[in-house]
């Protein structure tokens, strides 16, 4: 497997696992406003990995399966501290790829991650106001509208 590969594996796999935290939080945040955050960012990493999956098997490597779900790791749904913890992890993984992406050579694949970085940046964004209390995340409602009441099921219904 040549090196590009293989940096691009190992970003996927660092993404992976954030997309998996990800889920386990869409799983136990209920108030409605923040959970569509989670749906939002959960979609966003979905089209990230599929990119990063693509230049892998394009470069002749190959992806992994996807691990199962984690089990619940214990964090209240009515905590903040999952806002303040994901957006932490959002900002670390920033931290440590951005040096690496900025000494790649092949472009193309380098302004990909740089994408996903500004990405990443933007989930970190939506944590810290979620944290903040800020419901407003993914725009805002009309004025004469009323805030959305209630909470989302723990899991989707399928027939």
């Amino acid at each position: 497997m040549s090196d590009l590969a293989a940096l691009l594996l190992e970003f996927y796999r660092d993404k992976l696992a954030m997309y998996l935290r990800h889920l386990t939080g869409a799983r136990q945040v209920v108030q409605y406003d923040a959970n569509n955050t989670y749906q939002y960012i959960v979609n966003r990493d979905d089209v990230q990995l599929t990119w990063i999956a693509k230049a892998i098997e394009e470069l002749g490597g190959t992806v992994p399966e996807n691990p199962a779900l984690p089990a619940d790791d214990g964090r209240k749904a009515t905590d903040s501290r999952i806002f303040v913890d994901d957006a932490a992890e959002s900002q670390a993984f920033v931290d440590r790829w951005r040096p690496r992406i900025e000494t790649m050579s092949n472009a193309r694949h380098a302004k990909m991650l740089r994408v996903i970085l500004g990405e990443v940046l933007e989930q970190k964004r939506f944590f810290e106001q979620a944290a903040a209390g800020r419901v407003d995340l993914l725009g805002r409602r009309q004025l004469n509208l009323e805030p959305a009441r209630g909470e989302v099921l723990p899991g989707r219904w399928i027939e």
